[in-house]
């Protein structure tokens, strides 16, 4: 591995999971649908598409809307275990993800993941990985504010400055493909790359919207920063602002 660099603001990438590294989501979708109509209700694709990148906890109480006569904590277990399954049978990359991880990996800058899937499943998708790309694990059952809130990018950074006190808000790039993944983002501060997938999402000027991490590098992450005004007021503000309040 090369220095970690220091030519250039880059430190860390936070990286969503479900949509930007693996694509779950039809995992997610047939888990759910078959959770409902074992209680006797349907699930269609519209109902589906409101979950996409939402916390496990909120996904639980409108499938609890749909029929499913089980606790929150039994609705996430149940899902859970059938997303694992699947991924054990066949982990479905996205395009880009792991050569972008590679890169990463050999310029030697840090890589955290920020997800609302629960640490059994992440831990499940990251074990499949060639290397241990990710130092630290953000994850659903880990925050008591899910995404869209920023808490979990909060957490991320202030887990990643522990090891490096100089790292702050504009050293990181964020790489999400839900509307609720890029809100959280974009809410912490952190300069937001928007990779949609199985829900479109507008051009805003608050992200970056790119349609694929195939051929994405280093270099491309690195010049999202170059004219990036220092953030570290924002950051606090939003912290803040997350000390008194939860997806």
């Amino acid at each position: 591995m090369q220095s970690p660099a220091s030519s250039t603001p880059l430190k860390a990438v936070l990286w969503d999971m479900d949509g930007t590294i693996v694509d779950t989501e039809p995992y997610w979708i047939a888990a759910e649908r078959a959770l409902v109509e074992a209680h006797g209700g349907t699930w269609s694709h519209e109902q589906a598409m409101q979950l996409v990148g939402q916390s496990l906890t909120f996904s639980a109480g409108l499938l609890q809307q749909a029929g499913v006569g089980l606790e929150i904590r039994q609705i996430i277990d149940t899902l859970t275990a059938a997303v694992i399954n699947s991924v054990q049978q066949q982990v479905p990359w996205r395009p880009g993800a792991r050569e972008l991880l590679e890169d990463l990996h050999l310029a030697g800058v840090r890589c955290a993941l920020v997800t609302m899937s629960e640490g059994p499943l992440a831990r499940q998708v990251i074990a499949s990985l060639p290397r241990p790309y990710f130092e630290i694990l953000v994850t659903g059952d880990t925050v008591s504010q899910g995404k869209p809130h920023p808490e979990a990018y909060l957490a991320a950074v202030e887990r990643l400055r522990e090891t490096d006190p100089d790292l702050d808000i504009e050293h990181c790039v964020a790489l999400e493909d839900s509307a609720p993944g890029v809100a959280a983002a974009v809410a912490s501060g952190v300069a937001t790359v928007a990779i949609p997938h199985i829900v479109p999402l507008p051009q805003d000027g608050r992200y970056t919207l790119w349609d694929s991490l195939a051929g994405r590098t280093v270099a491309d992450l690195e010049s999202l920063l170059a004219d990036r005004p220092a953030s570290g007021s924002q950051q606090a503000e939003v912290a803040s602002a997350v000390g008194t309040s939860r997806d």
